[in-house]
């Protein structure tokens, strides 16, 4: 969102507040008030001005005497994600993002957003994707299309709407291709840092050479995975575990055709279960952990997030799991992109 179209200094007259507001056209908008180094000082609206009217005062008076000082704001870092559903509900369409000592760094627009997320993402998007060959001969497998537009781009626009904007782009196998791909795609709202791998580090190994996360946890997930998972409820769902890490899961059944006996130590069959239905839980390639645990990671060696886990709990860390409920596929062979394509018609992302 274009920042300088909804502020307006503190210098400036009520006046030139509602040629402002007149001239964004949209119902019941606020613009927001800065001093001259960047401070957010208040919120006006054509109402507010109105009511100072009615009090007596001019059209040309200073802006601060017709200011709300308490408009509602994000403080950067803060777990915002909780009052996001109540600023909604409360009519209130656009807020503010500021900083510790309350300077104005974005306006989010709730009506575009599905949640404010404080996560950093990590995108796993190295893999040279043989399984897909002759499709990824020429282009890297985030970069295949899947309707209008490349995997990995569906990808960081969907986490995206939940308010995230840090983003790392795990890359080796034909990287300038998906760095200049995601460059043409203009994310200019969003921060994407891109960490080349010189060998192959496994699915979790890159996150050793980024030391700059702003947030307290990381979202990692596989950059070639067509899903609609909730991330507000899978981060939600993580905080409410209390686990230092949680992995999203896919319910893989198996039904048996026929009656399979329980039987015991001695060979005699205790009870029949007619043709039973048995449900296992498969990794979806989707964590979110605490940032603290990156530093089980090994620096620049190849090391998988199977082995990640392991190590989690074994240094007593717990880790709790997310069944999908909606859509994903892991695109990793010809038919699977196929079906993907098919899906993409009939499926909301």
């Amino acid at each position: 969102m274009d920042t300088q179209k909804f502020t307006i200094s503190i210098e400036s007259s009520a006046r030139e507040a509602i040629e402002r507001i007149n001239q964004l056209a949209i119902p019941n908008v606020s613009i927001f008030i800065i001093d001259m180094n960047g401070k957010l000082e208040g919120s006006i609206t054509d109402g507010d001005i109105r009511r100072g009217l009615l009090k007596g005062k001019s059209i040309d008076d200073s802006i601060d005497l017709f200011m709300n000082v308490n408009s509602k704001y994000f403080v950067e870092g803060e777990d915002n994600y909780t009052n996001v559903n109540r600023f909604k509900n409360a009519g209130i369409r656009l807020i503010p993002v500021v900083n510790s000592q309350r300077i104005l760094l974005k306006i989010i627009d709730l009506e575009l957003l599905h949640s404010l997320l404080p996560l950093d993402v990590v995108l796993m998007a190295g893999g040279k994707g043989e399984r897909l060959k002759p499709l990824t001969d020429k282009t890297p497998k985030p970069m295949l299309h899947v309707g209008d537009k490349p995997i990995i781009v569906r990808n960081i626009e969907r986490i995206a709407n939940f308010g995230v904007d840090q983003f790392n782009i795990a890359v080796r196998h034909m990287a300038d291709q998906i760095k200049d791909g995601l460059n043409i795609n203009e994310f200019a709202h969003l921060r994407l840092n891109f960490v080349e791998e010189e060998e192959p580090l496994g699915t979790i190994g890159a996150l050793s050479l980024i030391d700059d996360f702003k947030n307290d946890t990381i979202l990692l997930m596989n950059a070639d995975l067509l899903t609609n998972i909730d991330f507000s409820d899978f981060y939600k769902k993580f905080i409410d575990s209390e686990s230092e890490m949680q992995v999203a899961t896919i319910p893989y059944n198996i039904d048996v055709p026929y009656a399979v006996m329980d039987i015991d130590d001695s060979g005699r069959v205790k009870a029949f279960n007619e043709k039973p239905r048995y449900t296992f839980y498969s990794n979806a390639g989707i964590y979110i952990f605490k940032k603290e645990l990156i530093s089980l990671i090994p620096k620049g060696e190849n090391f998988d997030a199977t082995h990640f886990m392991e190590l989690v709990m074994e240094k007593g860390n717990s880790i709790s799991t997310y069944p999908i409920l909606g859509y994903w596929l892991d695109i990793g062979r010809p038919e699977d992109y196929y079906k993907a394509q098919n899906d993409v018609k009939v499926t909301q992302f």
